[in-house]
């Protein structure tokens, strides 16, 4: 059975991708998306409202020659749920939000009542500006009050600003000169320790130790009458000195006896060869002649 969720597709070895046919669609076709209504609005038509969140199948376009700062304005239309007519609104990227456009009207548009209410407070005031001199003086000096006060917080963030830039200079110091003054316990930690590892060195050294061709294991093979076993390999022999003194003699480590028996088996003859007993007496065989 084929796996259900198919990740990797079989492509076969003559497989050329320039040989697909390319579908060829209008520059500035539309597109059918599903989308909510952005803001309420009523259909000029019939005068049906469509409140806020109303779902839509509706139809999207690129807004030719027309766009604010570079940002594409798309048009989306959508039909009125009672009499079918078609109603269009476009993106505003300006002020975030939607415009209608044709087919409905929007019940409110809070950016246009806040131009309003700016625009009838200063046609009031100049009217009593114009009507009452005394007022006039008193809005002019609210002003020069109110300048002076964002001055007087200006620079008050700028001195702020500037006391905190000279405190974290100042911690910025501080923690380089920290940093250098671990850098350099460091240092003088790894130089003891590295003159620590010379000194033991120096007082302890590792040579080689050769094993005797005749001793304890040579006497023992004699005393059982098999043949001697074979020296055993050097051995690394750990020794303590003086770090001032010169390595000595290994002749010089060895006890007494050791070093005599050392001079015997060196200065005599080579030890002879013991004859091989007859193995069949040992192993109990009986030879009729």
């Amino acid at each position: 059975m084929s796996e259900r969720k198919v990740l990797n597709k079989y492509f076969p070895p003559d497989f050329d991708p320039s040989l697909i046919p390319r579908r060829r669609g209008p520059k500035n076709s539309q597109q059918v998306v599903r989308l909510m209504a952005p803001f309420s609005m009523r259909c000029n038509t019939c005068g049906e409202y469509i409140y806020k969140g109303k779902k839509f199948n509706a139809r999207k376009e690129t807004v030719d020659g027309e766009d604010y700062y570079g940002i594409k304005i798309f048009r989306f239309y959508i039909k009125c749920t009672l009499c079918s007519a078609e109603i269009t609104f476009k993106t505003d990227p300006k002020n975030t939000d939607y415009s209608a456009e044709h087919g409905a009207s929007r019940n409110f548009e809070p950016w246009r009542e806040e131009k309003v209410v700016e625009e009838e407070d200063r046609l009031a005031r100049l009217e009593e500006e114009e009507n009452n001199p005394m007022k006039a003086l008193e809005n002019r000096t609210v002003d020069a009050k109110r300048e002076m006060d964002i001055l007087d917080a200006l620079q008050d963030i700028r001195a702020r600003n500037a006391r905190n830039e000279r405190v974290g200079q100042a911690s910025d110091l501080v923690s380089r000169i920290t940093a250098e003054e671990e850098t350099e316990e460091e240092r003088e930690r790894r130089l003891a320790e590295e003159e620590d590892e010379r000194l033991v060195r120096e007082v302890f050294s590792k040579v080689s130790m050769p094993a005797l061709p005749g001793g304890s294991s040579a006497a023992a093979a004699d005393s059982s009458g098999d043949s001697p076993t074979e020296a055993t390999p050097p051995q690394l022999v750990t020794i303590k000195r003086k770090a001032d003194d010169v390595e000595p003699d290994l002749r010089s480590l060895l006890p007494e006896s050791t070093r005599v028996v050392r001079d015997a088996k060196s200065l005599g003859p080579p030890p002879a060869k013991k004859p091989k007993s007859n193995l069949k007496n040992k192993l109990g065989i009986k030879i009729k002649k």
